[in-house]
């Protein structure tokens, strides 16, 4: 009796669960993984930390505007108004002989929120907008190799033969060299130089030159992995029943290859993006990257790198914006990772 009675009640539990699930909507591929992603306390500070300095270099032509200062233009004459008292931006040196000039340290108000540079510019209002440049460049150069990169693995991965022959000897080429060598051998060629495409000539700053640099450097990095994929689903059941049906290439290419590659593409990016913010920040801190009138993370530092003793927070300033977007790319491309391959986490 009491067998029969606890089959009953198993039995119905059953149909309960069956009945929820059917009448369910079901979840795509893309809805789980975005579910997943929510549920990474750690990803999502990491988005959040993120929107927070996109917000906050998008606000740089507003604090500029409240604080009444050009961040590119030198200031060496100019005085604020800090406690009721004028105040000088560049200072009378304390150290040593006492000869020359500081700039003023952080004030922690709305005018020279972080001090002034040697030049006595607003480090603050720099820094806002040196993160334009810097996330800029490191948003499109990602977008180039990730394009370039697709089309170089993409068809090299499908055809094969001499075409992958040709083009992985090509990116056997590029991957020789150490990448901040190539980065820098490339700046130093360009940037002596003016390009010409169609009607459009690149100078020295211009921002395309090191966009084009950047991007092109880690393409070896992407494409290969993107090669692999595509061998292994070329020899794949659906592909072959494709090429069998008379199917064009270029269709299964759109509607087969591409889209089981895509997954791998979103988790490439805030991996390429850390990895261009400290490329860039690393040519301009040479001063072979984004040149004047422009600024960047990386020239800040170098512009803060003499004044390390007496005012540190030129160069600590963005050295620790580099430091926590680098950081939250890196938390959130892992969360991203895990979110589309549960897999990987496991392993």
């Amino acid at each position: 009796m009491v067998d029969t009675f606890s089959e009953t009640l198993s039995e119905q539990a059953a149909a309960d669960i069956a009945a929820e699930v059917i009448s369910r909507p079901g979840r795509g591929p893309w809805a789980t993984a975005f579910r997943r992603l929510r549920r990474d306390r750690a990803a999502m500070v990491a988005l959040g930390v993120l929107v927070l300095i996109l917000v906050a270099c998008a606000l740089a032509p507003l604090y500029a505007h409240l604080a009444g200062t050009d961040p590119f233009r030198p200031n060496l004459d100019g005085s604020i108004t800090l406690n009721g008292q004028s105040v000088d931006v560049m200072q009378p040196s304390t150290t040593g002989l006492g000869l020359g000039v500081t700039p003023i340290g952080p004030t922690w108000t709305l005018h020279y929120l972080l001090g002034a540079d040697s030049q006595g510019r607003d480090v603050a209002a720099r820094l806002l907008y040196g993160g334009q440049t810097s996330l800029f460049i490191a948003g499109m150069a990602t977008v180039i190799c990730l394009v370039l990169a697709t089309l170089v693995g993409v068809v090299a991965g499908f055809f094969g033969g001499w075409v992958d022959t040709v083009l992985s000897r090509i990116l056997d080429v590029l991957w020789a060299f150490p990448i901040y060598l190539l980065a820098i051998s490339l700046s130093i060629v360009l940037l002596n130089t003016t390009l010409h495409i169609g009607p459009i000539a690149l100078t020295s700053d211009s921002l395309a030159l090191p966009i084009a640099i950047v991007g092109v450097i880690y393409i070896p990095y992407v494409a290969r992995p993107i090669r692999g994929q595509v061998l292994t689903l070329r020899h794949s059941e659906f592909v072959l029943a494709a090429v069998g049906l008379g199917i064009p290439a270029w269709r299964i290419l759109w509607r087969d290859i591409l889209p089981n590659v895509t997954t791998t593409l979103i988790v490439f990016v805030p991996i390429l993006m850390a990895l261009n913010i400290v490329t860039e920040s690393a040519l301009s801190f040479l001063a072979i990257g984004v040149q004047p009138p422009n600024a960047s993370w990386g020239t800040i530092i170098g512009d803060g790198e003499a004044l390390l003793y007496t005012r540190p927070m030129v160069a600590l300033a963005p050295g620790l914006a580099i430091v926590l977007t680098v950081l939250a790319l890196n938390v959130l491309g892992d969360g991203v990772r895990d979110a589309l391959d549960p897999r990987t986490k496991i392993r």
